[in-house]
């Protein structure tokens, strides 16, 4: 009788879990927009870095908006790097100093927007396999404020690249069934995925993998193929792709 409890208490919390990961990842995205992302801090400071329309890394700073002496410094930096990249919107992390950090950039009426977003995760990006292979010359703060701008950009893109269970939107996740919780939530992630849909000219060799009938060593071969032949205008130039001809399609 207390397994047959535990059974569907369990059940209960993953779903959860996968109903909230769900939300999560169908946000709406801002689009293609000029973003200056920021993950703040007190005592080391808060990390800018500028991203164009695609969310490719353009400049990246240091600010420090907590110390009396040095504000009047920020806001130059920050005023400078708007004009500089056309700024069209502000990301920041929601964490610690989340919200002083917005109300700084708030009183410098820029007249641009200003969203805090949920930063969970993005440490645990910033120190993965993906983000060293995608910025491998790049501070680990440098990589978790690119992921918090990227976002803001596109939350569904950006999050396929953490484990599930990092981005903490579950209850007592550690004490549920790990295999069946791992199962659950790579389903609502694939779920999403093919619900939304990719941009096959922008979506990453972790997004691409999550398409039904794709995989990791497909999805692999298409970005290659797509550095090497250019953005891709018909869909039929996937059967050139390495491994992917008719009788996969």
């Amino acid at each position: 009788y207390r397994m047959t409890l535990k059974t569907k208490a369990d059940e209960e919390a993953i779903n959860v879990f996968a109903e909230n990961l769900r939300q999560l990842l169908l946000r709406s995205p801002l689009g293609a927009k000029r973003i200056l992302a920021i993950d703040p801090g007190y005592r080391t400071g808060c990390k800018v870095v500028c991203l164009d329309e695609q969310g490719d890394l353009q400049k990246t700073g240091l600010i420090f908006v907590h110390e009396a002496g040095r504000i009047r410094e920020a806001e130059h930096e920050i005023r400078d790097l708007v004009n500089r990249f056309q700024i069209e919107a502000f990301a920041i992390g929601d964490g610690t100093a989340g919200r002083e950090t917005e109300q700084f950039i708030r009183r410098l009426n820029l007249n641009i927007p200003v969203f805090l977003v949920n930063e969970d995760g993005a440490s645990v990006y910033s120190a993965s396999e993906t983000a060293r292979e995608e910025f491998p010359g790049q501070d680990i703060t440098v990589r978790g404020a690119v992921s918090i701008g990227r976002r803001l950009m596109d939350p569904l893109a950006e999050l396929v690249k953490i484990d599930p269970k990092s981005i903490g939107v579950g209850q007592y996740q550690h004490d549920v069934n790990q295999y069946r919780l791992k199962e659950k939530l790579d389903q609502t992630v694939v779920s999403c995925v093919n619900a939304v849909g990719v941009n096959l000219n922008t979506a990453g060799r972790q997004l691409l993998a999550y398409v039904s009938g794709i995989g990791e060593s497909l999805a692999e071969n298409i970005v290659k193929y797509r550095a090497e032949a250019g953005r891709f205008t018909d869909r039929r130039q996937l059967l050139k792709v390495n491994r992917l001809g008719e009788k996969a399609c």
